[in-house]
């Protein structure tokens, strides 16, 4: 069960993100999961309660592709955040087509949160883990 509400956003898929299939390219999607995580983060106020001494880093994507998306249609993506353990955190995404509502990808991220001059994990601290669930 989702520990966050859903973030979501449309867009209308650009030429920069179709590849020599035609369709968009699979490392596209990695860098939109990546982009609406930190744009989510940022809207809650997550930047401001993690302080300039800590950060968020990816220890592994999943990414499962079912449909192909293609230039100038209109996709919604979703994400939230799953779980927040001691120093990690889940956070699944998926992409919709609006036209028809079929799913085109579903992926999640596992982020480490880690102490910006070691590279060290460090725990979660409660004032992040509040703008993920501010009840």
């Amino acid at each position: 069960m989702p520990i966050s509400p859903i973030y979501s956003k449309t867009i209308h898929i650009p030429e920069s993100a179709i590849d020599e299939n035609g369709h968009v390219n699979n490392v596209t999607y990695v860098q939109w999961m990546q982009d609406i995580a930190v744009e989510h983060y940022a809207s809650i106020g997550g930047i401001e309660a993690q302080g300039a001494d800590s950060t968020w880093v990816v220890r592994e994507h999943k990414i499962e592709y079912f449909l192909p998306a293609f230039l100038s249609e209109e996709i919604e993506i979703k994400t939230w955040v799953e779980n927040i353990r001691r120093v990690r955190s889940l956070r699944k995404y998926e992409f919709t087509r609006t036209s028809d509502g079929k799913t085109l990808v579903k992926g999640e991220t596992d982020w480490v949160f880690v102490d910006v001059k070691t590279g060290s994990p460090r725990a979660v601290p409660e004032a992040v883990i509040k703008v993920f669930n501010p009840s």
